[in-house]
C-alpha cells in the first residue's frame, strides 16, 4: 500500500485529539487522525448521563475551531458557583457578573460534544480520518515518523501527537516515565431529574469523603425536564456496596447529600465509576513526539478542569505548529516543541498542585482543619478582588492565553 504523507499524525480521536484535528483544519497543516471508534456510532449516540464542564475560554476555543456551531441548544450556561463545606453555614459564592456578563462556563453532555466534534471533523480540510483503526507500528527517527495501521494503511508524518488518554500507548512505547499517585477515592457520575430549575448554578459541597458536585444541565430535548449532572466522590471501600444499591436506594443516598433545594430527584441515566488519581508524564515531548490531554497529565476532578486543561494543551500546540509552518520551520524539530513545553509547563504544574492540595484540604473531617476551611471560605467571600481573581481562573481567562482561547482564529 502507498505511503500517505501528512504533517501531523494524531493517535487518539477522543475529545482532545478531535479538537486538535479541528483546530489545525484549514491552517495549512495536514493531519491524519487515528482512533478505534467508529465516527457513525459517536454521531448517532444518545444521552448517557455523562457531561463536561467547559470554561468560558474553552467555549471560545470550541467556537473558533467550528465545533460549537454543531452543538445547537444542548449546553447549559454556568452563571454562578456555590461552594460549601458540608453542613457548615459558611460558603463561597462566585457570580459571573463579578467579571462581566459572560457565563463562567457551560455544561455539555458527553454525547452532544462527541457528536458535534465528529460532525465538524467530517467537514474538516486537510484531514484524513482512520476510524475505526489502530496503530500497530510506529518508527520515529530524526527525520520523521512512519506508522502502519491495522487496516494496512501506511502514514508518514513530521510529528506524532499522543492524545490517547491516561493509559497512553504512545507514551508507553516512547518509554516516557510517569509520576502517579492514587487517592483512596472513586468518582460516581450520573444524571438526575429534579422538580425545580437549577437557575444555572453549579454547587460543590465538600464532604469528608470528597467533593459532591451538582452541575446544571439543559434537557435535550427540552421536554426531558430539569436535569443536573452529579459527581459524587466516595472512599473506595464503599463503592461496591453503593453500586449494588437499587435505583431507589441510590436516590436515597444522593438525597441525603443533595438536600431538597431542587425538590424530588430521580435518576436520568446509568451510573458510572472511575478511580481517582493524579499523574503526569516526566516529559511531554520526545523525538518528533508531543503528548496532550490526559496522556500528558491527568488530575483530580475537584475543580472540573481536566477537559479544560486538555483544551489548553490543544490551543498552545496548534498555535506553535501553525506559527512554525508560517516561518518555514520543521514542525517536528526540538526547538519548535520546546515552545509548547514552555507555554504549558507552569499552567499545568499549577493546576496539578492546586487540585491535589484542595482535595487533601477538604477531604477530611478533622476539626481544626474544618474550622480553618470555613473561615477561609467566608474570608474569600467577603473580598471582591480575591473573588474576581478566582472567577477569572475558573473561567480560564487569566494568564498568557493562546489565540484560540481568546476566540481568535489561527489564520
Amino acid at each position: 500500500m502507498l505511503m500517505t504523507d501528512v504533517d501531523v499524525l494524531i493517535v487518539g480521536g477522543g475529545l482532545v485529539g478531535s479538537t486538535l484535528a479541528a483546530a489545525l483544519s484549514g491552517t495549512g497543516v495536514s493531519v491524519a487522525l487515528v482512533d478505534s471508534t467508529d465516527l457513525d456510532s459517536a454521531i448517532n449516540s444518545k444521552f448517557d448521563g455523562r457531561s463536561f464542564a467547559v470554561s468560558l475560554a474553552s467555549h471560545r476555543l470550541l467556537s473558533a475551531v467550528g465545533i460549537w456551531s454543531h452543538l445547537g441548544q444542548c449546553q447549559s450556561p454556568i452563571l454562578d458557583i456555590r461552594i460549601s463545606d458540608g453542613p457548615s453555614l459558611m460558603f463561597l459564592h462566585f457570580d459571573h457578573r463579578d467579571v462581566g456578563g459572560d457565563p463562567m462556563g457551560y455544561m455539555i453532555e458527553n454525547h452532544s460534544l462527541r457528536r458535534a466534534q465528529n460532525e465538524c471533523l467530517i467537514k474538516a480540510k486537510d484531514l484524513i480520518l482512520h476510524a475505526p483503526d489502530s496503530v500497530v507500528f510506529i518508527d520515529r527517527t530524526a527525520y520523521g515518523v512512519t506508522a502502519e495501521l491495522g487496516s494496512g494503511a501506511r502514514l508518514k508524518a513530521k510529528i506524532l501527537v499522543g492524545a490517547d488518554g491516561r493509559g497512553s500507548r504512545v507514551r508507553s512505547e516512547a518509554e516516557i516515565g510517569l509520576t502517579k499517585w492514587t487517592y483512596n477515592q472513586t468518582g460516581i457520575v450520573c444524571a438526575v431529574r429534579h422538580d425545580y430549575h437549577h437557575n444555572h448554578i453549579a454547587q460543590e459541597r465538600f464532604l469528608p469523603s470528597g467533593p459532591f458536585a451538582i452541575l446544571p444541565l439543559i434537557g435535550d430535548p427540552p421536554e426531558a425536564g430539569n436535569r443536573a449532572s452529579l459527581v459524587w466522590t466516595e472512599v473506595n471501600e464503599l463503592i461496591p456496596n453503593i453500586m449494588k444499591l437499587s435505583d431507589g436506594e441510590f436516590i436515597g443516598e444522593i438525597s441525603q447529600r443533595f438536600g431538597n433545594f431542587l425538590g424530588n430527584v430521580e435518576l436520568a441515566g446509568p451510573r458510572y465509576t472511575f478511580p481517582l488519581a493524579l499523574q503526569f508524564a516526566k516529559t511531554t515531548i520526545d523525538r518528533r513526539l508531543v503528548l496532550v490531554g490526559d496522556a500528558a497529565s491527568a488530575m483530580h476532578p475537584i475543580a472540573g478542569q481536566g477537559f479544560n486543561m486538555g483544551l489548553r494543551d490543544v490551543a498552545a500546540l496548534a498555535e506553535v505548529l501553525v506559527e512554525a509552518v508560517k516561518l518555514g520551520q520543521d514542525i517536528g524539530e526540538d526547538q519548535v516543541l520546546q515552545k509548547y513545553v514552555r507555554w504549558r509547563r507552569f499552567d499545568t504544574n499549577l493546576m496539578l498542585a492546586a487540585t491535589d492540595s484542595l482535595n487533601r484540604l477538604f477531604s477530611n473531617n478533622w476539626g481544626p482543619t474544618r474550622l480553618a476551611r470555613d473561615i477561609g471560605l467566608a474570608a474569600v467571600n467577603r473580598c471582591p478582588p480575591l473573588k474576581r481573581f478566582f472567577v477569572r481562573h475558573a473561567m480560564g481567562i487569566a494568564g498568557n492565553l493562546p489565540r484560540l482561547l481568546r476566540g481568535d482564529s489561527l489564520v
